[in-house]
């Protein structure tokens, strides 16, 4: 398979999925692997011959739909983003709660992998913020729709390539060397739990201090389906909450309800 088929390809194959190419072009080499594993899964000889199969299969939809999800994941991923948490958001949270005499901040995680970006916000909060905050304690769930992810994010052991970038204090103090990887200790695996949802068609109940959509509906998902989402997701963050978004990644246009406080870091507050 060239490259330029298979870039024709998903130009015209991701519109009717609502993703858009500029937000996979970066990634597409990888997508453009599978997709040849796939034709030879089917037995099919090229990229025209899977546009037929899917005109008249249309369950195939959801597996080229899958094809075309990637996840890049690790611990601290961002450590900009991650410090001003640790330093801005989530003490502003927690002085509002303890305020408001709650005993709980909420927070979600969307297409959340196997756990790394949760586990992340247990380790800040278990380590940085839970000494200054007695009687108050983070909850956080992640959502995801790939079984095998969430399996992952279950076993909570990692190769070393994906917790480097955590601080080495809080790499040391969280996570235990073994057989090649390094596991979390369970005091961190207590504070998330996670739940299979597709982001698009399912919400999780109650509503949430902090909500962290990174890399994923602001990448990969067109204008309309970005707007949808936004909406659906608003529904669940608590008046003065914050939403957190990739670094690269912005809202888009006609966003109401929301204060840019950090555009560079993708950082917005819920007024």
């Amino acid at each position: 398979m060239q490259d330029k088929d298979c870039i024709r390809f998903l130009q015209w194959a991701l519109p009717q999925i609502q993703m858009r190419w500029t937000g996979l072009r970066r990634v597409h080499k990888q997508v453009c692997k599978r997709l040849a594993r796939r034709l030879t899964e089917l037995e099919l000889s090229d990229l025209d011959s899977y546009r037929q199969y899917l005109s008249s299969n249309h369950d195939e939809w959801q597996k080229l739909d899958s094809l075309c999800r990637v996840v890049v994941t690790r611990f601290y991923r961002d450590k900009r983003e991650f410090g001003e948490l640790a330093e801005r958001v989530l003490p502003q949270l927690a002085a509002a709660a303890q305020a408001a005499g709650r005993k709980i901040l909420h927070a979600w995680s969307i297409g959340s992998a196997s756990g790394e970006e949760a586990y992340t916000l247990a380790i800040l909060w278990y380590h940085l913020l839970a000494p200054r905050h007695p009687g108050l304690r983070l909850s956080t769930l992640g959502t995801e729709i790939d079984a095998h992810l969430l399996e992952r994010s279950h076993r909570t052991c990692y190769p070393g390539g994906t917790i480097k970038n955590l601080p080495e204090d809080l790499r040391n103090a969280a996570f235990v060397p073994g057989n090649g990887d390094y596991c979390l200790k369970p005091q961190y695996q207590t504070m998330v739990s996670f739940l299979r949802q597709d982001i698009r068609t399912e919400l999780p109940d109650g509503e949430f201090d902090l909500i962290l959509c990174r890399n994923l509906v602001f990448t990969y998902f067109d204008e309309a389906l970005q707007l949808a989402t936004l909406e659906r997701i608003m529904t669940r963050l608590r008046p003065g909450g914050w939403l957190l978004l990739g670094v690269h990644e912005s809202l888009p246009a006609n966003t109401s309800g929301l204060k840019a406080v950090s555009e560079r870091l993708g950082l917005y507050q819920y007024e």
